[in-house]
């Protein structure tokens, strides 16, 4: 029997590579496009490693749309696609705004018209809670008002929500756009997890950097915000769950089920927990010691914000089930294998 296929962009990426790895688990066939800007080839031996299946693999950048025009024109029976692929760095989405502008806008429509050519109706995209600007209530819920993008890497997320919203009113595309917040956490064989080239830009992989040795320290940004222990809060999400998030998705747009052409979902776990409490929880459940220090407010940060996720609970039937300490401990697990 065939297997539905399905084309991931960013496929070897952090959130990618684990989507994969829960979209061949569940049945499905991946076909990667990765042009490997910020994920390791070796990934995808590791997927074939944990799944016993290697997924089609394309090192092209969806920027360059001929590329992107042959995947399509070799793989001919595409049933959905997921969107991953852009450039995710809030802090250097500042200081490069237009590289940023560049390769997420641009991209995106790549996709969107050759998915209109060969006739791939549905589609994933790998939105994000920085949609919401600095929320005026909490928690956030898909109806929340959105206001405006505090970093560049935000405002290319809204525009691309626009984007789709605009394309799927023609008729032409069913689109979900899942709206998550802060992946943490590898895969549980330790296998794959957070890769990012140079000095981290996230939270947890510079956390586990730091506890290894390979960073001196981690620089807290900022300590005097309106939270109990004055540093932001966010809401962490096990990159597992939000990986079976992403299957839960395709099997609803594939069953036809959503009566909108573009409908919106928050992917969270609806608890907000600050950076002292990530620190602190790391170095409780593992064991070791997290040097740090307090700077300044980095541009771009949103003070607090958390996810209201009943939408996703109800409607695709998903929800989170690995707890905060999963996640630092199987982010810290991941960092020690990788580093062996």
């Amino acid at each position: 029997m065939n297997k539905t296929k399905i084309i991931i962009t960013g496929g070897l990426g952090f959130i990618g590579s684990h989507t994969v790895v829960e979209l061949i688990q569940s049945g499905f066939e991946p076909i990667i496009i990765d042009d490997l800007s910020n994920s390791e080839l070796f990934i995808l031996e590791r997927i074939e490693r944990i799944t016993g299946c290697k997924p089609k693999f394309y090192s092209y950048d969806i920027g360059d749309y001929n590329k992107l025009h042959q995947v399509f024109t070799d793989n001919n029976d595409i049933s959905a696609c997921i969107h991953f692929a852009a450039k995710k760095s809030v802090g250097e989405s500042m200081e490069i705004p237009l590289t940023y502008y560049r390769s997420n806008l641009i991209s995106l429509m790549n996709l969107l018209e050759v998915m209109n050519e060969f006739k791939v109706r549905k589609l994933v995209f790998s939105s994000s809670a920085t949609v919401y600007g600095q929320p005026e209530k909490l928690p956030v819920t898909e109806t929340s008002p959105i206001q405006k993008a505090l970093s560049s890497y935000g405002s290319t997320k809204q525009m691309a929500e626009d984007i789709i919203e605009k394309v799927s009113a023609t008729g032409s595309l069913q689109a979900l756009s899942l709206r998550y917040f802060n992946p943490v956490g590898a895969h549980s064989s330790s296998l794959i997890g957070e890769l990012p080239k140079g000095i981290p830009s996230n939270l947890m992989p510079f956390i586990t950097q730091t506890a290894f040795g390979i960073r001196k320290e981690l620089t807290v940004f900022g300590n005097d915000y309106n939270t109990a222990d004055g540093t932001c809060i966010r809401d962490y999400i096990h990159v597992v769950d939000l990986a079976k998030a992403h299957v839960n998705a395709c099997e609803y747009l594939l069953a036809d089920k959503g009566d909108l052409s573009h409908d919106v979902f928050n992917i969270g776990t609806g608890l907000g927990n600050s950076v002292l409490e990530i620190i602190n929880t790391f170095e409780a459940v593992n064991k070791v010691k997290v040097p740090y220090v307090i700077g300044g407010r980095r541009n771009g940060d949103v003070e607090s914000i958390y996810a209201g996720c009943d939408k996703a609970n109800q409607i695709l039937k998903w929800k989170a089930k690995y707890s905060l300490e999963d996640m630092v401990k199987d982010a810290w697990n991941w960092e020690k294998s990788y580093r062996k």
